[in-house]
């Protein structure tokens, strides 16, 4: 039965679309861009991996960025907590999820005076590391 055992070959061949996915490249550096929706200006500022950068009102805290890995379907994502100063110096977080970078509408942080979203990941920036 020559067609038994060749039908029997092919299924134990691995289905090329059912390969393990590679890895995610984790970076040390997220590239996020802001508005200030009062004046209408557009900022990119980077921030290192659990450092604090201020947007505004706003602190901006990267936990980690990835990216695909070589050869894969580009996708960069971060995972991101965002607090809010507010008029009595009261810290209030108000997003704490991940952001993607190719549906910037899906997860931006979108506050009443700014919004905050996630442009890219990046191994180094012109911005000083911090120390430690």
């Amino acid at each position: 039965m020559p067609g038994v055992s060749g039908a029997v070959a092919q299924e134990d061949q691995p289905d090329p679309q059912m390969a393990t996915p590679k890895p995610r490249i984790k970076h040390p550096v997220a590239v996020f861009s802001g508005i200030d929706k009062i004046t209408g200006r557009i900022t990119s500022f980077d921030v290192y991996i659990d450092e604090t950068v201020q947007f505004g009102a706003l602190q901006v805290t990267p936990r980690v960025c990835l990216t695909s890995a070589e050869g894969e379907a580009e996708r960069t994502d971060a995972f991101v907590q965002v607090d809010e100063i507010t008029l009595d110096r009261k810290i209030q977080r108000i997003f704490s999820g991940w952001m993607f970078a190719d549906s910037p509408g899906l997860n931006a942080v979108e506050h009443p005076v700014y919004d905050v979203w996630l442009k890219s990941c990046k191994t180094d920036s012109a911005v000083p590391a911090p120390a430690g």
